[in-house]
């Protein structure tokens, strides 16, 4: 899938990577599909409790940043995304997973802003994370496609910014967009 695409995948490929016979492949999965989902789910689940493990050690806005910023799996998550254009199994897997992986990026995010006093009237926990989130998708595709330019002064900017939106967290006050212009 890395090297030459989802379209590519094939028990028997599948089988020759693994030095089994292609039998094997179809006697653990029914289909092509089962593999997918079932490496889909592996990584899921391992992301899920990487960002679990994140949050609990230091749960804050740096954290959520520098988890979503980690592009290691980015090549491979816009395989799946492609391959779920044409599977309705897989796309409707990961977008179980999304919201899973969602919602809990939404209580990582108002138990941070709660922490500090501010309510999610005055900063909208789902307004951050799709800020937040936006950014890091946009930049891993960019970047699985080789394009960069502009990704450092983005990290510096945001960087700048959650500096500036965890002093005014500490001080029990909201991030505002006014934190935006400070942070550049």
């Amino acid at each position: 899938m890395l090297r030459e695409g989802y379209a590519a995948v094939s028990s028997r490929r599948v089988a020759a990577e693994a030095g089994i016979k292609p039998q094997l492949v179809h006697y653990y999965f029914r289909s092509m599909d089962d593999l997918f989902l079932e490496l889909y789910r592996s990584r899921a689940e391992a992301g899920i409790e990487r960002f679990s493990r994140a949050m609990e050690v230091h749960r804050s806005l740096r954290t959520l940043w520098r988890f979503g910023t980690d592009l290691g799996g980015a090549t491979l998550n816009i395989e799946f995304v492609a391959l779920a254009n044409h599977r309705k199994a897989v796309r409707d897997e990961i977008a179980s997973y999304a919201r899973r992986f969602r919602q809990l990026q939404l209580d990582a995010i108002a138990a941070i802003l709660r922490d500090h006093g501010v309510t999610p009237a005055a900063c909208p926990p789902v307004v951050v994370l799709l800020a937040m989130t936006g950014v890091t998708q946009v930049m891993a595709l960019e970047a699985a496609l080789g394009v960069t330019a502009g990704h450092r002064e983005m990290r510096a900017f945001v960087d700048a910014w959650i500096d500036e939106a965890e002093r005014d967290l500490a001080r029990g006050v909201a991030p505002s967009p006014r934190s935006f212009a400070a942070g550049s």
